[in-house]
């Protein structure tokens, strides 16, 4: 999102002007990162709200961190967003760097983005080992700024036309070698004519970048570099790509990689190329013939089939659409027998069962009528239906008549977590199935924030909106339905949806109406304290409770350290460990802290739930009132993410 006053073009030039040239050999061992670094910049614009920047560029580095610390990741992008705003980041590792080198890396260019340029709305630091980059807008897509940067070692060889050649060649190969790797990136060496000197050179573009936008951008890095001959070494960067060459070593020879595949014959390339053409136009033909002939018959096909191989629809882009005729028949004329529940703004939801047996669930809502039209709700029916994932509800199709919108989703047998906590079922949840439904959730949570191309934000999670299937597994139902809602209904800072309960809305969005990925994480965490309970959130009394919320009872028996008695005394305690129980507690009340920026992401969620051990306590209790959702200076990235020593990486907002 492009905030006012953010202009890219002037941002690319400060990113030059404000280069520093890094000074000797570099090797990623080196601990002394400054003599490694090769540029840094820091936006002049400042059109972010302060204390939203801090708390989304805290989230954003902490999601970088926490990717690059994964085996085999050395590039991560992420986004956070607050009421409306958002940083973007984006970290890369070069490819031999290892894992400690590549954090440590990251947390010392983290401390000095935060000294060098405070609450800038973008800045930019380059080393030989790592870069990052974050603005308040989506930069992810570009290659180049201004011409990128170059520098070349001060030195140069005796034995120049030698090092010139091979090095030439060495870095040809590489700009044609890079953009066709799995993961953009390459390293290699060629030896001089007579085998005194041997020239060490890597290739890298960012991944988010095309195969021919990383081409353009690393030949650009090679014409660049060919002016630094016959210098003994050159490094050369621009906005997705980086290209180095130096006789001395930096990365260790069984770190290379065999780009001879990737080479090909010049000749024979020319030639193959000629009559892949030629074949390739023919089979181009023969596809879209085969195109048009498939789409006539599927055009006669009725929308509404399921493919029972799948699950999933015919339509691949889209729901599919059920007429208004089907879905009477299949639920009975929505007769009450086949009533499942519902109410509130999103309506009732019925059982049916089509005409192909599939058994679907259908939800009766008014809002064909939204003010923002049928083109709106098109749009975000078709991003809802584009949503995989096994903890997530799926939609299958969906039916416009008259002031009804009628969604059609997949079937759960075991109906909502809400009738097994605290329902008529007779049904009760071990400890091991109670775990399984809590890592669930926190896992499809998890893909709506930040691993599905759009971020998702639910704003209604609650027990009633965790169904479960015939393994007790959880799918959270009524994501992004609020997006279907007309604007007088969805907006962020006047009014919650109407069908909210308050007790598992953050405090920040009922009082302020601030918006964020964590609204759905203090949700999780009252729900986890239900699960682990067994008790309602608003409805929690017994002789010990004086009348006292779920969360209040949690909070004082953490305090005293007695946080295992929140467990629900119907399980048995040999199906669980002590120490398992009491850590689920201190998630979920890290959840629910009243400090936005002090809650986890819903992915680091996730990474605690799995890990089998848990050091980190949450914060001390505090009551909340406007201040808690803003930032305090000193703040750390993340209580929760610390590099291999343990240490806490400390950003000070500034």
């Amino acid at each position: 999102m492009k905030q006012q006053g953010d202009n890219p073009t002037l941002w690319s030039w400060c990113l030059l002007v404000t280069i520093t040239i890094a000074v000797g050999p570099v090797r990623s061992q080196q601990t002394d990162r400054n003599s490694t670094r090769f540029a840094i910049a820091c936006s002049q614009y400042k059109g972010m709200s302060e204390e939203y920047l801090a708390t989304n560029l805290n989230t954003t580095l902490s999601s970088l961190r926490r990717q690059l610390s994964t085996n085999n990741v050395s590039y991560a992008t992420s986004r956070a967003l607050l009421n409306g705003d958002a940083v973007w980041g984006l970290a890369s590792c070069r490819g031999y760097v290892s894992r400690p080198d590549c954090l440590a890396c990251f947390d010392y260019a983290v401390s000095q983005l935060r000294s060098s340029c405070g609450s800038a709305n973008g800045a930019f630091v380059f080393y030989d080992d790592c870069d990052i980059r974050y603005e308040n807008r989506n930069f992810f897509a570009e290659s180049t700024v201004r011409g990128g940067s170059l520098q070349c070692s001060n030195d140069s060889s005796t034995q120049e036309t030698e090092l010139r050649k091979a090095a030439d060649g060495l870095l040809s190969d590489l700009r044609t070698a890079v953009p066709k790797t799995t993961n953009f990136y390459a390293a290699s060496t060629r030896g001089t004519v007579g085998g005194n000197l041997t020239v060490y050179a890597i290739g890298q573009c960012n991944l988010n970048l095309s195969q021919s936008d990383c081409a353009g951008c690393i030949n650009s890095r090679y014409i660049s570099l060919d002016t630094c001959l016959p210098s003994v070494s050159g490094r050369s960067m621009d906005g997705g790509c980086f290209m180095k060459y130096s006789i001395t070593p930096f990365f260790r020879l069984d770190q290379r990689t065999d780009i001879t595949p990737l080479l090909g014959d010049g000749d024979s390339s020319k030639k193959g190329a000629i009559i892949g053409g030629v074949v390739g136009g023919v089979c181009i033909l023969f596809v879209v013939l085969a195109f048009f002939l498939w789409r006539s018959r599927t055009k006669k096909s009725t929308s509404s089939q399921l493919d029972k191989s799948t699950g999933s629809t015919v339509l691949l882009q889209g729901p599919a659409r059920y007429s208004y005729d089907d879905l009477r028949k299949a639920t009975d004329d929505f007769s009450d027998e086949n009533k499942l529940g519902g109410g509130g703004v999103f309506g009732e939801v019925y059982k049916g069962t089509l005409r192909n047996g599939d058994t679907v669930a259908v939800k009766k809502t008014v809002m064909a009528a939204s003010t923002r039209g049928n083109i709106h709700i098109d749009h975000e029916l078709k991003i809802l239906c584009n949503v995989h994932h096994r903890h997530l509800l799926r939609l299958v199709g969906y039916c416009s008549k008259g002031p009804h919108l009628f969604l059609v989703h997949e079937y759960m047998t075991n109906g909502s977590l809400d009738q097994f906590l605290y329902g008529d079922n007779s049904k009760k949840l071990n400890w091991r199935q109670r775990y399984e439904i809590i890592y669930g959730t926190a896992r499809g949570l998890a893909y709506l924030h930040e691993q599905y191309h759009e971020t998702i934000i639910h704003r209604d999670i609650k027990p009633s909106n965790i169904l479960l299937d015939n393994e007790l597994l959880p799918k959270i139902a009524d994501f992004g339905l609020i997006r279907l809602l007309p604007e007088d209904k969805t907006h962020l800072t006047t009014k919650l949806p109407g069908s909210l309960e308050s007790a598992y809305v953050a405090p920040e969005y009922a009082i302020l109406g601030q918006l964020s990925e964590k609204v759905d994480t203090y949700s999780f965490g009252i729900v986890v304290l239900e699960i682990i309970s067994g008790k309602k959130c608003i409805n929690a009394k017994d002789e010990e409770s004086d009348n006292q919320s779920l969360l209040d009872q949690a909070w004082n028996l953490y305090d005293s350290g007695m946080h295992l008695k929140l467990v629900d005394d119907t399980l048995d305690p040999s199906e669980y460990e002590p120490e398992e129980a009491k850590r689920m507690v201190e998630i979920a009340l890290m959840c629910t802290q009243p400090t936005v920026s002090a809650r986890p992401a819903m992915s680091e969620v996730v990474t605690l739930i799995s890990e089998k051990s848990f050091d980190e306590m949450p914060s001390v209790k505090s009551t909340f009132h406007d201040d808690d959702v803003k930032i305090q200076v000193g703040d750390t990235l993340s209580s929760l993410s610390s590099d291999a020593t343990g240490s806490t990486t400390q950003v000070s907002a500034r």
